[in-house]
């Protein structure tokens, strides 16, 4: 039989518990062969945060679809059973309450989204590192290879507002962090 990937509708946060429990009762049954892989997308975020004089780092994981997780299975009465009654789980995305496999394109498409990697990896969204009145160069975007100085911070969203000359005027420009560096 055909192993298919399938989308579990879950409660939202508790993508990774379903995971695990899931794990362990497809062991406790012994359908390792026929439950094969389970995934919940997602990547760590840190954000920093300025309390005060104080710099707070905090990491928490963020899951690309909340609330859904992913199993490639070969879908019989025995495994539907294992995995419709693991905790947690709410029911398969489906027609008619049957469970509807995912087409190979839009499995893709959602490995994409998370950068095709099936673990939550380490992602920086959010740096202090950047102060007004910085000197910055602009990486990418239509704005490459332009430079500025830095006339506001947003830490929090992850954008600074940055003053360019173009055509002889000095602009303001918002960018994302990830589109600059800073210059010495």
């Amino acid at each position: 039989m055909a192993k298919h990937w399938y989308v579990l509708h879950t409660y939202s946060g508790y993508e990774n518990k379903v995971m695990n429990d899931l794990e362990h009762r497809v062991e406790a049954y012994g359908l390792q062969d026929a439950v094969v892989d389970v995934q919940a997308p997602g990547e760590m975020v840190t954000e920093v945060k300025k309390r005060g004089e104080k710099d707070v780092t905090s990491t928490k994981e963020v899951k690309f679809y909340p609330g859904y997780v992913l199993v490639r299975m070969e879908l019989d009465d025995n495994t539907w059973s294992v995995v419709r009654n693991t905790p947690g789980v709410t029911g398969f995305l489906g027609v008619n309450g049957k469970p509807s496999p995912l087409r190979r394109e839009e499995f893709n498409k959602m490995m994409r989204r998370s950068g095709g990697k099936t673990d939550a990896a380490a992602v920086k969204r959010v740096t202090t590192d950047v102060e007004v009145g910085q000197s910055i160069h602009v990486l990418s975007g239509p704005l490459a290879d332009f430079d500025g100085i830095v006339s506001e911070v947003n830490a929090e969203s992850g954008k600074i507002k940055v003053m360019l000359t173009i055509f002889g005027r000095e602009t303001p420009v918002e960018l994302t962090l990830d589109q600059i560096s800073v210059k010495d």
